[in-house]
């Protein structure tokens, strides 16, 4: 079961980093956006350290209040969720 989180959670990040640079480059070139709900579902989901690095990596979102408090908001519940299953499944004992 661990590996199968694992790499979830692996493949959730990888696309939140491609997301973030897709859609910069897409803004750069003045193209179809892919929507910032999207972007938020991505990193909701799993991939909030993919796309919180892609935000700084491709400097994209990153003078957007909410994008700048959302992203590392939602990786800190992210980090308190994981936190908390660890340790309730015993895996921290």
């Amino acid at each position: 079961m661990k590996d199968i989180i694992i790499s979830y959670l692996v493949m959730m990040n990888a696309l939140g980093l491609a997301v973030m640079g897709l859609d910069k480059k897409k803004a750069i070139s003045n193209q179809w956006r892919i929507p910032e709900k999207t972007l938020f579902l991505v990193s909701a989901i799993g991939g909030s350290i993919g796309t919180l690095l892609g935000m700084y990596l491709f400097r994209h979102k990153t003078k957007h209040w909410y994008f700048v408090i959302g992203m590392p908001l939602i990786l800190a519940i992210h980090l308190v969720l994981g936190w908390l299953i660890y340790n309730r499944v015993g895996g921290g004992q």
